[in-house]
């Protein structure tokens, strides 16, 4: 009898009678007890999460106060910045706009549409809003990269495009004059590796690059040399 009483009390004292033995319902799981059936509760109307009160509309959304795009850079804008904007770039943008953002991008060399350079002058007298816009809700066949570019990336990437363009339509006279003695009057001849050397690979799918697009055999919704059928109109 005292073993059998023994035993019981061990028993007793080897329960979890802690709170995660509590009742609780696990996420999105429905609920008898409120009226609309559901066990989570919606915020209190006018609440916002800590760290979320983006009030900020010229950092948050490329906008002046009276919606139209920004002019001028709401941050600081270094050497540091420009150079993640170029990482942030090289993955994100480059496969479309190419690296020096002439529109050439990789997938663009494979058929798909290309995107306008960023040297026209449309785009480089553009206000940087409206490259933040771009980037956070997309434009024609571009989709938007609000989820996978956060805002303060894509002011980095809108320095580099602006140093991309800048670079394009640079004038020496525009470096000091230190900057300038380095410059070599002329460029080094080429050896004869270098001049028997194409730039690119030799490809006969791009012997008309970009009158005629052209891309491997089976890829989809592209057009050219091999492409696959598709019903997209933009890509026909």
């Amino acid at each position: 009898m005292f073993a059998l009483a023994s035993i019981s009390l061990m028993a007793v004292g080897c329960a979890r009678l802690d709170m995660q033995d509590q009742p609780k319902y696990r996420p999105q799981r429905p609920s008898d007890f409120f009226a609309d059936g559901r066990s989570e509760r919606q915020p209190v109307e006018g609440t916002v999460a800590r760290g979320e009160m983006y009030e900020d509309t010229a950092f948050y959304e490329g906008k002046d106060a009276a919606g139209k795009d920004i002019a001028e850079f709401p941050i600081a804008v270094d050497k540091a910045v420009i150079q993640r904007g170029q990482n942030r770039y090289e993955i994100y943008c480059a496969p479309c706009h190419g690296r020096i953002g002439n529109g050439l991008g990789m997938i663009v060399r494979r058929g798909f549409k290309q995107p306008p350079s960023y040297h026209i002058d449309r785009l480089r007298n553009a206000p940087v809003g409206h490259f933040f816009d771009v980037i956070t809700n997309g434009y024609g066949a571009m989709l938007n990269y609000a989820a996978q570019v956060q805002p303060r990336d894509r002011w980095a990437i809108i320095a580099y495009i602006r140093a991309l363009e800048y670079a394009e339509n640079a004038n020496i006279n525009d470096l000091p004059a230190e900057a300038r003695a380095r410059i070599p009057a002329t460029s080094a001849p080429p050896t004869a590796a270098q001049a028997n050397e194409p730039l690119t690979p030799a490809d006969p799918d791009f012997e008309d690059f970009p009158n005629k697009p052209a891309t491997p055999s089976g890829v989809p919704g592209a057009h050219g040399a091999g492409a696959a059928e598709s019903n997209q109109p933009e890509r026909q």
